[in-house]
């Protein structure tokens, strides 16, 4: 437990105090400031009354990104079975 580090991360003005292990701070502090652009972003782009439908739609927007990602891998990762497919396929056909 020595080797934890406490931290204070403001997000949609509220301060959240964190004990973490230090290899986290980075990307913490990093998600943090994305999450306090992306809140100002749609706080200027549409008429928000609460920070709670700001934090919602920032939420979804992650999320969106990060399943977009998934797919995008999953698909690519076809993509390649296919190839090597089709490589041992042309290899199979030289050999014999």
């Amino acid at each position: 437990m020595s080797n934890q580090l406490k931290i204070k991360l403001s997000i949609a003005d509220r301060v959240y105090p964190l004990t973490i292990h230090p290899d986290q701070e980075e990307g913490l502090r990093k998600a943090a400031k994305k999450i306090e652009s992306m809140i100002k972003k749609f706080e200027n782009s549409y008429a928000v009354r609460d920070k709670q439908d700001v934090l919602a739609m920032s939420a979804l927007q992650f999320a969106a990104q990060v399943e977009q990602k998934n797919i995008d891998t999953v698909e690519g990762g076809a993509t390649v079975v296919h190839k090597i497919k089709a490589l041992n396929d042309l290899l199979q056909d030289k050999l014999t």
